[in-house]
């Protein structure tokens, strides 16, 4: 059994597409809010949490609906395509209201652009078990996570060299670099994936009941992947959209640069994105997943200790990158694992519904704290959530992934 390695890469340009956007959106929303419209922390952060109020409700709408609808191009493309014009055409109205000054005008086009990408995430990310049988899905899962990190990664060099060093920048040039990304991404999907083709219909019964049944205990095991991913939204949310702030207030970047930190987490995420999914072939999910929750903790615990912007930092965010990874790459997969092939996009739902609700809460909930407390608080708060994450990981029991015996899942079949 082989993964098609290039079908997964085209696969994953939808996923490269969203993360791009959401680089964009934690970084550089927060200081619009705060530099243009002079929004606190905690009303800043209560605004940052919208898309994921939002997406609460319509990540499992949209995903179940995608798993309902038969059309000439699939279940998923309709809704990546329409979906990513949508997003495009609002992201592109935020600088011109930014330029205006107009809150009302930039609120509208912010929301448009939310409930745009909430329509086509869940059957973006669904459409590679769609394609891809479940041995295979840590792996191809590595894939879209790293083609999720090269557009993640684009945004923070956009940032980084198209974003003034000045103390209130014009951002335009970075929004207009992203929809490229966006729209080529989806261009290359529609002209290389052919959905209907390459879905897998059903797979053998047996494959399907030892998980998919969702007997009692695998679904104590869900219960507790969920709240385990959750909890370690709680924490790595906290420092995505809190970072650029805290960056330049704390370790005195300017401009873009304190996009650099993070270009180094996306970079050490993208080396061990294909590795970690080899490994978890190996030891398994969540022996996987617990090691990165530790990486993370630790990256989390070091980073408390900079009062000043140093070198080591680099090596925080690397662990952090690492960890990140190691976390992204099987989370996934485990909840799919434990869902029928006819359920895949409502159970994608349900996985980013438990992401979202972390992220509902934490941007409001770390913005006061560092409003009201200080900005010291950023990394212990993320530290003492990501050691619940690893309790609550430590009591699943299902979602695994078989061993697998060589390496044949890595060669490309054309």
């Amino acid at each position: 059994m082989k993964l098609n390695v290039k079908r997964t890469i085209f696969v994953g340009l939808a996923f490269m597409s969203i993360s791009s956007f959401w680089q964009m959106y934690d970084n550089l929303i927060p200081l619009m809010l705060q530099n243009t419209f002079g929004i606190g922390e905690t009303w800043t952060g209560a605004i940052m949490a919208i898309d994921n109020v939002l997406a609460l409700f319509l990540l499992p709408l949209f995903g179940s609906l995608s798993d309902k609808v038969a059309t000439p191009l699939g279940r998923r493309t309709p809704f990546i395509l329409v979906g990513t014009i949508a997003a495009i055409v609002f992201m592109l109205l935020i600088p011109v209201a930014v330029r205006q000054v107009n809150f009302l005008f930039f609120f509208i086009a912010l929301g448009g652009v939310l409930l745009a990408l909430s329509s086509y995430r869940s059957p973006a990310v669904a459409l590679m078990p769609d394609v891809t049988p479940k041995p295979l899905r840590s792996m191809g899962n590595a894939i879209i996570n790293l083609m999720g990190s090269i557009g993640g990664m684009l945004t923070l060099v956009f940032i980084m060299f198209l974003v003034p060093k000045v103390d209130d920048p014009d951002y335009s040039r970075v929004f207009y670099a992203v929809a490229v990304v966006m729209a080529l991404a989806v261009i290359v999907l529609l002209t290389t994936i052919r959905e209907n083709k390459l879905r897998i219909e059903e797979e053998p019964e047996e494959e399907v009941a030892y998980e998919g049944d969702m007997d009692q205990p695998t679904r104590r095991s869900f219960r507790f992947l969920l709240a385990s991913v959750f909890f370690w939204f709680l924490a790595y949310n906290a420092i995505i959209t809190a970072f650029s702030r805290y960056a330049t207030r704390m370790w005195g970047f300017v401009g873009g640069g304190f996009a650099s930190a993070q270009i180094v987490a996306f970079a050490a995420a993208m080396v061990a994105f294909i590795p970690i999914g080899i490994i978890a072939s190996r030891v398994g999910r969540k022996k996987t997943i617990m090691v990165g929750i530790t990486l993370i903790a630790i990256s989390y615990a070091w980073g408390f200790f900079f009062q000043s912007f140093s070198p080591l930092v680099y090596l925080v965010f690397m662990i952090k990158g690492i960890g990140w990874a190691a976390i992204n790459v099987n989370s996934f997969p485990m909840v799919v694992e434990m869902s029928k092939v006819k359920d895949i996009g409502k159970y994608t739902g349900y996985y980013y519904t438990a992401s979202m609700a972390a992220q509902i809460i934490t941007p409001v909930l770390s913005g006061a704290l560092l409003e009201y407390i200080s900005y010291r608080t950023l990394f212990p708060y993320a530290f003492f959530f990501a050691l619940v994450a690893m309790f609550t990981m430590s009591q699943v029991r299902h979602g695994d992934s078989k061993p697998t015996p060589k390496l044949e899942e890595m060669v490309p079949d054309d």
